[in-house]
């Protein structure tokens, strides 16, 4: 087995996906091949099979393109370690997770949190929604 590159930049894994799909690699394949070599969370097979249309069409640019709204940092890595982290302590606020993803804003930290990770403050503990919604209707 390979060893796993951590964290790798967006524009890394779409040269990848780029490179893979010149030489005629499936989209399917392409995602095994990520995953094996960046890990689990590297990228949906979903949103493999977004690109691989993209650079067939002639996309060359494998960066963001400038947009208004959340910042590109949300992926599915980073929402696991938030995740993690919650769960480790459930009275955590968004100021300590913010001392410990030092590089992601707070606004950020909240949104994966209560929209990604479907939590929400509940007698000061973060909690699922869904288990409170199900508590409701009881």
């Amino acid at each position: 087995m390979f060893k796993t590159i951590a964290d790798p930049p967006y524009c890394e894994v779409r040269s990848v996906i780029r490179f893979l799909n010149t030489k005629k690699v499936k989209p399917a394949e392409i995602h095994r091949q990520l995953v094996e070599i960046y890990g689990e969370n590297v990228m949906t097979d979903e949103m493999v099979r977004k690109w691989v249309p993209q650079f067939s069409d002639g996309r060359t640019n494998v960066h963001d393109e400038a947009w208004s709204g959340l910042p590109s940092v949300i992926n599915g890595g980073l929402v696991a370690k938030v995740n993690e982290k919650m769960r480790e302590n459930r009275r955590f606020i968004i100021r300590m997770l913010s001392d410990e993803f030092r590089q992601i804003s707070k606004t950020v930290l909240h949104e994966i949190a209560t929209n990604r990770l479907n939590y929400r403050k509940l007698c000061s503990r973060w909690v699922s929604k869904i288990l409170t919604d199900v508590h409701k209707t009881k």
